[in-house]
């Protein structure tokens, strides 16, 4: 009996032996970046800085980790990338006879595919378009549908193939941009329900193309409950996260649109592991998926491993290759952006206009009013510090003024609608306080630390009325409406014109849907005019017909009690400023 069972022994291994020679071992690993806006050289052209960032850094990274001959490399990108900087606004709507910098700068790093975001909608269609035309690889966004035909207006997914493992990719993109963008941008689209869509898709994909794995690249963040937001409902602006547990069939969701950082696995319906991996903004972090597959001779998956990280870029050099061949269009967006403009006779900040009136944000009522013709104008800070020296205004102090290609409205409110705006804009803004030791702002608790309860480019603030915020009394009666810029009585029976941004007159922050009672459907037929161009460029050429521009705080509104206000300011200013998020 010992001769048999040291024969069997033997044969268990020969056969073991030759399974494991029949089986052959892959890894792939998927880099994603995403939210890049812009960041496509080291460099701000804004804040005239360099950056820890940038596609010339992830470049560098890219190209070490194709020199690995034992991994297959896959590039994506999670959209939001032709907003942000002015090197993609020169490209956009200044010299847009060229190829665009996106499509020459993704084509010449060899990105597989692109997800389509919300602010790439924001460029518009003929900027998209055409970046989608130029590109060698497809842009994604399945939910994206026609509603002519109902079907997807960018290709829904791709299937790349890596060494005989064939790898699909299926984009989505928030479908929150009704909320944000006015149609114009979004012609006959509608966005779908992204679990809805991902459910019929996937089953689509694993009957049609049998892949060995499956990726997500979905523009919607992580949180579904952002805003305060109903996870359960459909069309969740931040559905990614629901997607990776609801619809099984993912090995990896990569994750934007939020700004955050997130490297973490889920458990989904059937109890399998998706890695969700989330890098944030700017090209500051690159997604890093690495999936390890051993397959048959037939070429079926045996057991697959999946781990990843995020790769901080700022310890790689930016890739010469790639600074050299752009070497051109930098210098190109360097003049640009050194043009002057005009004159300012003081300095402004908007590190001052979450405290009350200031003349950073008197600057911009001014001129939406002046634009506009409106009555009265409401605006927010678009940069959470931003700071305007005084002296000579060059392009690039514009875009600290104005961070986003919005276009001005002019839309009819009712005076109680108004005051229902600003009681909106209040409830996000101003603690309630019962004494003068309390808080001004509204913080919330993360992560043992405070944060402003909602994002500051929600604080609107108005011009063209006197009122006051009175701290002390509770969200929906703290704001009293005394009376118009010239004198005139306020009446919340009358119609007036308002100017505001598009984003807010799309229904963006809830201020004129929850605040002011508007539904959502109606907001268009209040619109009365509209700019066919972004806000900021309206602004730039006010600047150049005034030449010198000596900046007033008008002092419209008022919060009181004075004194608790003023006591509270010390306080909150260490809290916010010491708490400064990525902006």
């Amino acid at each position: 009996m010992k001769w048999f069972n040291r024969l069997l022994v033997s044969l268990l291994l020969l056969v073991t032996a030759v399974s494991a020679f029949a089986q052959r071992q892959v890894t792939i690993k998927v880099l994603q970046t995403s939210d890049v806006h812009g960041a496509l050289f080291p460099y701000d052209f804004i804040r005239n800085t360099p950056t820890d960032g940038s596609l010339a850094r992830v470049y560098t990274y890219v190209k070490q980790e194709r020199s690995n001959p034992n991994q297959q490399v896959v590039l994506l990108d999670n959209g939001d990338i032709l907003q942000g900087q002015p090197t993609v606004y020169y490209s956009n709507f200044v010299d847009s006879t060229s190829p665009n910098i996106i499509s020459q700068m993704l084509n010449f790093m060899g990105y597989d595919a692109a997800t389509v975001g919300n602010h790439d909608i924001e460029a518009g269609p003929a900027v998209y378009r055409k970046v989608e035309r130029e590109s060698k690889f497809p842009w994604l966004a399945a939910n994206a549908v026609s509603t002519k035909t109902g079907k997807p207006v960018f290709k829904p997914y791709v299937v790349l193939e890596r060494n005989g493992v064939r790898i699909a990719v299926l984009g989505l993109i928030t479908p929150g941009i009704p909320k944000w963008l006015p149609g114009i941008l979004w012609p006959n689209m509608q966005f779908n329900d992204m679990v809805e869509s991902a459910n019929y898709w996937v089953k689509y994909i694993q009957k049609k193309e049998k892949p060995h794995i499956v990726i997500g690249l979905f523009h919607s963040g992580h949180d579904a409950s952002y805003g305060g937001a109903d996870a359960t409902g459909s069309h969740n602006e931040n559905a990614s996260l629901l997607v990776a547990q609801q619809v099984p069939g993912f090995d990896v969701v990569l994750v934007g649109h939020d700004h955050d950082r997130v490297a973490r696995k889920v458990v989904n319906i059937k109890g399998d592991s998706v890695l969700i991996l989330d890098p944030g903004a700017s090209a500051r972090m690159l997604s890093e998926a690495i999936i390890t597959l051993n397959l048959n001779r037939q070429g079926k998956v045996e057991s697959k491993m999946v781990s990843g990280r995020l790769a901080e870029m700022k310890n790689y050099q930016p890739d010469p290759e790639f600074m050299d061949y752009f070497a051109e269009f930098y210098r190109k967006v360097s003049d640009f952006v050194s043009r002057p403009i005009g004159q300012f006779t003081k300095p402004m900040s908007s590190a001052d206009a979450y405290f009350g009136p200031t003349a950073f944000m008197d600057f911009i009522h001014d001129v939406q009013l002046k634009i506009s013709g409106a009555d009265i104008s409401f605006a927010a800070p678009l940069s959470f510090v931003a700071n305007i020296d005084s002296g000579k205004i060059t392009i690039s102090d514009m875009f600290k003024l104005y961070r986003f290609e919005n276009f001005l409205y002019t839309m009819e409110l009712t005076g109680k609608e108004i005051d229902g705006f600003l009681e909106h804009s209040a409830s996000l803004w101003f603690n309630t306080m019962t004494s003068i030791d309390d808080n001004l702002l509204r913080f919330k608790e993360e992560n043992g630390r405070k944060r402003l309860f909602a994002n500051y480019y929600n604080f609107d603030s108005a011009a063209g009325i006197y009122y006051t915020i009175d701290v002390t009394k509770p969200a929906g009666d703290r704001v009293t409406i005394t009376h118009m810029a010239d004198g005139s009585p306020y009446d919340e029976n009358k119609t007036y014109r308002v100017a505001i941004n598009s984003y807010r007159g799309n229904g963006g922050g809830g201020h004129l849907t929850e605040g002011a009672g508007i539904p959502h459907n109606q907001l268009q037929q209040r619109v009365v005019k509209s700019t066919d161009k972004d806000l900021r460029l309206y602004m730039m050429k006010y600047i150049e017909g005034q030449g010198e521009i000596s900046p007033q705080c008008h002092n419209y509104w008022i919060i009181v009690p004075v004194e608790w206000a003023k006591s509270a300011m010390e306080r909150d200013r260490k809290i916010l400023f010491n708490n400064r998020p990525n902006d």
